[in-house]
């Protein structure tokens, strides 16, 4: 358990980092944003709030991992962060349906399946006893 468990807090910390600066791109204009929230964004105004709310959320699951993980030394009850990863689980079990119907293939290629390695992942942090 403790190989997989240490694949999945890298994995969480790595695919969360990564994402956050995938939507910091996307804020910025480097990567169009037509490729993002299944091709439904129509103009910039809605992308900056989609985008901005994105990169809150990915900022708030990473806090929650590394708090889980003790890379961060917060004084959170093991409830709440058990709670938020069993709605990360939920999330990225339901986003992982949605990008199989995305309008853009780019994203169901990509992004489906690390919204699954996602939501496993964060199931092994809630399966992992503490020590």
């Amino acid at each position: 358990m403790n190989k997989l468990y240490n694949i999945a807090k890298y994995g969480l910390i790595l695919i969360f980092s990564l994402t956050i600066v995938f939507h910091l791109l996307v804020l910025t204009g480097i990567i169009p944003f037509n490729i993002v929230w299944g091709g439904r964004l129509k103009d910039h105004s809605a992308m900056l709030k989609f985008e901005t709310v994105s990169i809150l959320i990915n900022v708030v699951f990473l806090l929650v991992v590394l708090i889980k993980t003790n890379y961060l030394k917060l004084k959170v009850p093991v409830a709440v962060i058990t709670s938020l990863l069993w709605m990360m689980v939920f999330m990225f079990t339901i986003n992982t349906i949605g990008n199989l119907f995305a309008t853009h293939s780019l994203e169901t290629i990509i992004f489906t399946p690390i919204t699954a390695m996602l939501s496993a992942f964060s199931l092994v942090l809630i399966l992992k006893k503490e020590s």
